[in-house]
């Protein structure tokens, strides 16, 4: 096909410079069994890449992996959000089998295989390389991998409503040094992206490239990050030995039906993704209209590489298909679900299956669409196409009749009467309804959602005062949807006014008892307004569960360090560094405890060994420099704080401190180095009057001579 023809002629162009200099790359000189190279790329739609018909497009790697390779037309994912969909990828099961059904409040459970776990006991080495949060350790898709790169998750504080992340290139620079040092024998490396993911912010020049669509620029940005990974493989061509699989885990609306982003809705611009194999030694280039899902994935990958699949999976090999071979299963159902709503608002859940180009919608308002002639979904035939609309429904029906992790576990006797006691918890938890009607219906509550993407959009444009006056309407309207209670409390806390956020997060948690966010965030607010035996109270209950939250356990170790209990503080931190080892903060917060207590060395080494996981940690360097300050190692305390404010800028805020509280102890001497570095030093936007504060300091007393 002439689109496909010239996606392989720009791929071409562009790999002929640096061909020769990649081709005796460690990675494809290996010996042994085939490599397997996954990439997801977040919020990725379908029809964002040049090799599916995008002609604005500025994609040429993955368009060249595509035309190099089996690209599946129509490919959909289970899920609209990013942990429960990249767990279906890595088991080759849906969410109806392990449970997770969004990004909070689920584990992946250790029962089920994965893909890393099956490949790593067949002698693969396996290494994972993720870019947002959540895909952090802790939630269970590290199992298998023996290195689980999500070091940059612990370098500062989680912004409110948005997700920690770093940028692709970043990551991948982090796999490919993994692949550079790797011995010999297989492996199996899992790159994820997560540049297409709101807020869009693409960098140059792929800023003014889309100045007006910043979400292709930000998939532009993705692409080109990928760049180093690909480069050699396509290079290497049908003398490769790696297998590549690329999609993304779902998409984005970007304003279709009237959803901002993604997570309520199951519209095809959220659920088609991209699907692609690449491995010129097994499959030649072709485009296959055979529908595929993510379930699909690890049977694939198996069969390629000679390995029996565990029994019992929903999906199939992908295979047969790919080299032009009959697919009976082509006619099985494709299951989906989108459960934010009903989980964080209390909308009415949203499942539904897709066959033969026909797509069912299960909601208080059916949706039925045949998606060969409307592949927009612009007519509703569930109204007119009964017969049809019941048959699809019928072939969801056992689907539906599976409830692993439908709803976040219930808590005990004990947490309940806590809650009470404390008066956070009136008639009951919050339940699924029995059943729910029209009102229920997300696309007659979908404009709520939009506030709460203007909220976060006005948030990430640094518009805090404009967000948290939204973020206050929105939850005098809408007072029992837990999402933006957890929003106005994030909103309230930054902006000072701790009862506030307090209050919130108390109706937070009375709508949601089990919602160990909220438990976590309203121990550290308690703790934070000085309310530290309530806190420690509060969090006591879930920090003894059997699998406890990692922000649990850290929230109830500071209120309990506050309450002068060091040992109990120090050991409840010691479970969260069993739960996440490579957590960096975990054993900041342990340093932490240990200067409260005034042991200056067992600091020392928990700062430092904070550092040795993760180098930028701003917290660990400016606690070093506060250590080495009181210790009279001026030149040590100001080396640290370069480093400290390099990476954070918020840490101006303690050289300032530590400058301010010499000048209180009347040691202006000592006092006149930190104050002169914030004053050279700090942005002046956010730090005006605390310069001029400083600098009439300085005036006071007469720099030292010679």
């Amino acid at each position: 096909m002439p689109r496909r023809a010239a996606g392989a002629a720009l791929a071409v162009a562009v790999l002929a410079g640096g061909a020769l200099w990649l081709r005796g790359r460690p990675a494809e000189r290996r010996e042994g069994g085939p490599n397997v190279l996954l990439i997801t790329v977040d919020t990725l739609r379908a029809d964002a890449l040049g090799a599916y018909g995008n002609t604005a497009a500025m994609t040429p790697w993955m368009d060249g992996l595509a035309a190099g390779g089996v690209r599946f037309d129509d490919a959909h994912a289970h899920n609209v959000v990013t942990l429960p969909s990249h767990a279906n990828i890595l088991s080759g099961r849906h969410p109806t089998e392990h449970g997770i059904r969004d990004n909070a409040g689920f584990r992946f459970p250790s029962r089920l295989e994965t893909l890393a776990t099956l490949l790593h006991d067949r002698g693969y080495r396996t290494g994972a390389f993720v870019s947002a949060f959540p895909l952090d350790s802790r939630f269970g898709l590290a199992r298998g991998f023996e290195v689980y790169d999500d070091r940059f998750l612990d370098a500062g504080a989680r912004p409110a409503f948005l997700e920690q992340e770093r940028r692709g290139s970043e990551t991948v620079a982090a796999a490919e040094r993994w692949l550079e040092a790797a011995g010999a024998g297989p492996y199996f490396c899992w790159v994820h992206v997560y540049e297409p993911h709101f807020p869009y912010a693409p960098p140059e020049p792929f800023a003014s490239r889309f100045a007006g669509d910043p979400y292709h620029g930000d998939v532009a940005a993705a692409d080109a990050a990928l760049g180093p990974l690909l480069e050699p493989l396509l290079a290497a061509g049908d003398r490769g030995r790696t297998l590549v699989v690329l999609t993304a885990d779902h998409g984005e609306s970007l304003g279709e039906h009237g959803e901002a982003s993604h997570g309520i809705f199951a519209y095809e611009a959220s659920l088609r993704v991209p699907f692609i194999l690449y491995q010129p030694r097994l499959l030649p280039p072709r485009a296959v209209s055979a529908p595929a899902g993510h379930v699909d994935l690890l049977p694939t990958v198996l069969d390629a590489l000679g390995l029996p699949a565990p029994k019992g999976l929903p999906g199939r090999s992908l295979l047969p298909v790919a080299t032009g071979r009959p697919d009976a299963a082509s006619e099985n159902p494709t299951y989906f679900e989108a459960l934010s709503g009903r989980l964080n608002r209390g909308w009415a859940p949203l499942h539904g299956v897709v066959r033969g180009g026909m797509k069912y919608v299960d909601l208080p308002i059916p949706e039925l669409y045949d998606l060969r002639s409307d592949p927009h979904e612009q007519r509703n035939l569930a109204g007119t196409q009964t017969a049809r609309r019941d048959e699809m429904r019928a072939l969801l029906a056992p689907f539906l009749a599976r409830k692993e992790g439908a709803e976040r576990r219930p808590e005990d006797h004990e947490v309940r009467a806590r809650l009470r006691s404390l008066g956070y918890l009136g008639g009951g938890p919050a339940r699924p309804k029995e059943s729910y009607g029209e009102d229920d219906d997300p696309k007659r509550l979908i404009a709520l959602d939009a506030d709460l993407q203007r909220i976060a959009g006005l948030y990430a444009a640094g518009d805090r005062g404009a967000a948290l006056a939204r973020a206050r309407e929105l939850a005098r309207a809408r007072p029992g949807m837990t999402v933006s209670l957890l929003y106005l409390a994030q909103l309230e806390r930054e902006s000072g006014n701790l009862p506030a956020a307090v209050a919130a997060l108390q109706k937070a948690l009375a709508l949601d008892p089990d919602d160990t966010v909220a438990a976590s965030l309203l121990g550290a607010c308690l703790t934070q307004a000085g309310r530290v035996h309530e806190a420690a109270a509060l969090l006591e209950p879930y920090a003894r569960r059997e699998e406890p939250d990692l922000d649990v356990l850290v929230a109830r170790g500071l209120a309990l360090a506050k309450l002068g209990q060091t040992e109990a503080a120090l050991g409840t931190l010691a479970k969260a560094r069993e739960a996440d080892p490579s957590n960096a903060m975990v054993l900041v917060d342990a340093g932490t405890v240990h200067l409260m207590a005034r042991d200056a060395g067992r600091a020392r080494e928990a700062f430092e060994a904070a550092l040795g996981l993760n180098p930028d940690v701003a917290r660990a360097h400016s606690s070093l420099a506060f250590i080495a300050a009181e210790e009279g190692r001026r030149a040590e305390a100001l080396d640290r704080f370069k480093k400290a404010v390099a990476i954070d800028p918020r840490e101006h805020e303690k050289v300032l401190a530590l400058g301010l509280l010499f000048w209180q102890r009347g040691r202006a001497d000592e006092a006149r180095p930190y104050l002169d570095f914030f004053v050279a030093s700090a942005p002046p936007g956010p730090y005006a009057r605390e310069i001029e504060r400083a600098r009439s300091l300085l005036a006071l007393s007469p720099r030292p001579r010679g």
